[in-house]
């Protein structure tokens, strides 16, 4: 698929680390030149610095991504910069910082849980998609989990977030497919990243045990499925959800 996304500037949330960052590296292999959003302004440089090295154009906005105002603002920016935004990866994410268990989870984290992945990817959606519109061409992806599909024992602030960006790639589907833009999600299981690795690695050993594979995913094959769908091979999918999990759950009919 090298060479496929030439001429196209992709948008990766959450772009400084993880699956994010794996995203980011793959669509530039792919061509693209990227837009990327992240709050760690040092780390967002490095990756800008090895997109740059592969020969791509690299822009960084470092920015809380519930700064609504100020995303808006950049991304128009952006796009004067590097040109129309055509793709765009809703994977800015924030695990939990409380307790868990519905009755102790407190306002101000439900409201950044739901602020970071929901509003986050809702306000990046609303500031590409008029261009998307203007090109007839458009792809978006979300980052969900496979929490957001069957739930979890504790978290449910992080599963109904997650569950947010599956409905709202779906509706995006129906809204957006006579303006050539198609959207869909993602639902990855247990994946070794920075995020998960605060939760200590036996934490992640126990959550691969659950698949059938036995083990975790690395951020660059949850990557994989994303370059799939925007690249041509992609283009007959949209209001799908994607399941890079290791058979946890087994999903479909």
């Amino acid at each position: 698929m090298a060479g496929e996304l030439e001429g196209r500037v992709a948008l990766v949330t959450g772009s400084a680390g993880g699956i994010g960052r794996a995203t980011a590296v793959m669509l530039a292999a792919m061509g693209a030149d990227l837009v990327l959003l992240d709050l760690k302004r040092d780390t967002l440089k490095d990756v800008v610095h090895e997109i740059e090295a592969m020969g791509r154009r690299a822009h960084a906005i470092p920015i809380d991504i519930q700064d609504r105002a100020g995303v808006r603002a950049a991304i128009a920016e952006a796009e004067t910069v590097l040109g129309g935004i055509g793709i765009l990866v809703n994977n800015a994410g924030v695990g939990a910082s409380g307790p868990g268990e519905l009755e102790n989870i407190g306002d101000a984290d439900l409201d950044r849980m739901f602020g970071v992945h929901v509003m986050g990817a809702f306000v990046a959606a609303q500031a590409v998609v008029p261009g998307m519109k203007a090109r007839k061409w458009g792809r978006i992806v979300n980052i969900a989990s496979n929490r957001g599909q069957v739930g979890f024992t504790d978290g449910s602030h992080y599963s109904g977030a997650k569950g947010a960006l599956i409905a709202m790639a779906k509706s995006w589907a129906k809204e957006l497919a006579p303006f050539g833009i198609l959207a869909n999600a993602v639902a990855p299981g247990v994946v070794r990243t920075a995020m998960t690795e605060e939760h200590g690695m036996d934490a992640i050993v126990e959550e691969a045990s659950w698949n059938l594979m036995n083990r975790w995913a690395e951020p660059e094959e949850i990557a994989a499925t994303v370059a799939f769908l925007v690249s041509g091979a992609g283009s007959y999918y949209t209001g799908q959800l994607m399941c890079p999990n290791g058979g946890d759950p087994i999903v479909g009919i």
